[in-house]
């Protein structure tokens, strides 16, 4: 197997584990757990397996002055992220919350607008126009025109969807504006720990048996660590741009996996909106590949 076919085989093992998230928190879920202690046990996990991660490979010393910046990027990239995720996951379903956490590149290109003075030429407008229609298809739910008619959105889920996209866009403004250069395995050392300790007031814990620890650990193991493990991989045998397309297949593996468990169903509407949603993927994708204009 040469090294660019590995390198697709590996970011698509990510993205396959990366949209396992949400049916795996559905079967802690089922097993009593509420999305905010799920959200609290992934962060945990994750923490001590990427602390011991940067031991190994000695990549965990940052300096003081950015511990600040570290601080606040743990508390709403891991913190807030996390429990919008599991909490949309929970409200929505996985199919909708690995779809709505796609908002994320819309987010990224309004933000990096406002911010960081970035152009928003018309393939961006064009991006954000597809995000959010697709958005308002996603919200719909399986039921289509008929939720549209009966003014029954699921509005507690897209709004914590759309909450959970906009804090991964931030991933992207803190490693930019702040913290370039640290690498993603030291950023997590600290971020997931500090997130999970700003989760911990807030998490009704409950008794678990096996089947919600397995859940649990896989969850931190595989979607969290192990998944990292799997993109930087990818990353080391290709082009970014490319990756970020074969990544997409996480809301694929999400939704059918959702579907085969619990037969979660997003409906046409909501499978248009999908596409769209992805589609405004795939066109920031190209703009940051330098193949179109911007």
């Amino acid at each position: 197997m040469n090294q660019t076919t590995l390198g697709y085989a590996y970011v698509l093992a990510a993205a396959t584990q990366w949209g396992m998230i949400g049916p795996f928190a559905r079967l802690a879920f089922d097993q009593g757990l509420t999305p905010l202690e799920v959200a609290f046990w992934r962060a945990a996990v994750g923490g001590v397996l990427f602390s011991l991660h940067a031991l190994v490979i000695g990549q965990y010393r940052v300096q003081c002055r950015d511990m600040p910046i570290f601080a606040l990027f743990g508390l709403v990239c891991v913190g807030v992220f996390y429990g919008s995720y599991q909490k949309t996951v929970d409200l929505g379903g996985a199919s909708m919350a690995a779809v709505l956490l796609y908002t994320a590149p819309a987010w990224v290109a309004l933000l990096a607008w406002l911010f960081l003075k970035e152009q928003l030429g018309w393939m961006k407008l064009l991006a954000l126009a597809m995000t959010l229609v697709g958005v308002f298809g996603v919200s719909l739910g399986p039921d289509g025109l008929a939720a549209l008619r009966q003014g029954a959105w699921n509005l507690k889920a897209l709004g914590f969807g759309l909450l959970s996209g906009f804090t991964y866009a931030l991933y992207y403004l803190f490693g930019k504006k702040f913290l370039g250069r640290y690498t993603a395995a030291t950023l997590m050392v600290y971020a997931l720990p500090i997130g999970a300790l700003a989760l911990f007031p807030w998490v009704d814990f409950q008794p678990k048996g096996l089947t919600a620890w397995a859940a649990l650990g896989v969850l931190g193991l595989v979607t969290t660590y192990g998944a990292f493990l799997a993109y930087c991989a990818g990353l080391r045998r290709l082009e970014a741009t490319r990756a970020s397309v074969v990544a997409t297949f996480e809301p694929v593996v999400a939704a059918s996996v959702a579907f085969v468990w619990w037969d979660e169903r997003m409906g046409a509407l909501g499978l248009l909106g999908a596409a769209l949603i992805i589609g405004a993927v795939l066109v920031m994708v190209r703009i940051g590949s330098g193949n179109g204009q911007p």
